[in-house]
């Protein structure tokens, strides 16, 4: 464990935080613990759970990584917002979710979901929203909704240290991802622009080591993220226009390098057409038969 501040920890997950892990952050105070997210992987979770028992595990939102060993902490006190569906009571229905189509959800469960060994959720014992206040001894941690990445995805900001964690709002150089179905750019972006007004300290996110100080630099870095990705889908059109089915068969994000590619069809064929969305809307590309042709 890596302290932050007196009363907050970094766990780091193995593989670096690398999918399908995160980073844990446990908070202590009040005679309780508090940890964000269940992503460690299980020996590191019973490993941790055994130094200082977790009474309350919270889930910034419903991605495998984040919720990978929840069942672990089941008969803990299990926080989720109250944007996530019921879905995750489902492992099939989460597929759905997951990609948009019955066929795809389930061949998601047959080779990530089992594989990774997820468990449906029970009922939680609370939901949280937008501006709910945790307090925890010196901890006051208020939830923020920060929807774009996922629509159950929040960050949290920690009064008593300043710690800003903004979990997968996280720098990474792949870029920002939204390819679920209710991934979506706008509120991604309005999301990143919030947490930049914050009166940090830090910043910690999911996936990455912890940042003091001042993260502007970050965040306009991961901002410029979405225009990077936007450049990249219009060349890909090249000159003649292409069919979305086309530009996906191109790989421009995964390269070709994702585990399955059913699932790598299925995420870059969201984010391509939303980065599409916005070209047509800033009258860049037009769409001819369902072809995306470069405007004239």
């Amino acid at each position: 464990m890596h302290r932050i501040a007196d009363h907050l920890y970094l766990v780091r997950a193995p593989a670096r935080g690398r999918f399908p892990f995160c980073h844990g952050f446990l908070f202590r105070g009040g005679g309780q613990t508090l940890m964000i997210d269940a992503g460690l992987g299980p020996e590191l979770t019973r490993e941790i759970d055994g130094l200082c028992r977790i009474d309350i595990l919270m889930i910034s939102h419903s991605h495998p990584d984040h919720i990978l060993n929840w069942h672990l902490l089941e008969d803990r006190t299990l926080l989720l917002p109250c944007q996530t569906p019921d879905a995750v009571t489902d492992l099939d229905r989460l597929g759905v979710r997951y990609t948009g189509t019955p066929e795809r959800g389930a061949h998601w469960v047959s080779v990530i979901g089992r594989p990774l060994g997820l468990q449906p959720f029970r009922k939680p014992d609370g939901r949280f929203d937008n501006g709910h206040m945790f307090a925890l001894g010196p901890a006051r941690i208020e939830a923020i909704h920060a929807p774009g990445h996922l629509e159950d995805h929040y960050c949290f900001f920690d009064h008593g240290s300043g710690t800003l964690i903004t979990t997968d709002i996280d720098f990474s150089s792949f870029g920002p991802w939204y390819g679920n179905p209710e991934g979506a750019i706008k509120p991604f972006q309005k999301s990143i622009r919030r947490l930049m007004e914050l009166p940090y300290r830090r910043v910690c996110a999911s996936h990455r080591l912890p940042h003091e100080g001042d993260a502007t630099q970050l965040f306009e870095r991961f901002l410029d993220g979405f225009e990077r990705q936007k450049q990249t889908v219009f060349a890909l059109l090249g000159k003649e226009g292409k069919t979305l089915e086309e530009m996906v068969a191109g790989s421009p994000f995964y390269k070709n390098r994702f585990v399955d590619r059913v699932i790598q069809h299925t995420f870059e064929e969201q984010m391509i057409g939303k980065l599409l969305a916005l070209l047509e809307e800033e009258g860049r590309v037009i769409q001819d038969h369902g072809r995306f042709i470069p405007a004239a």
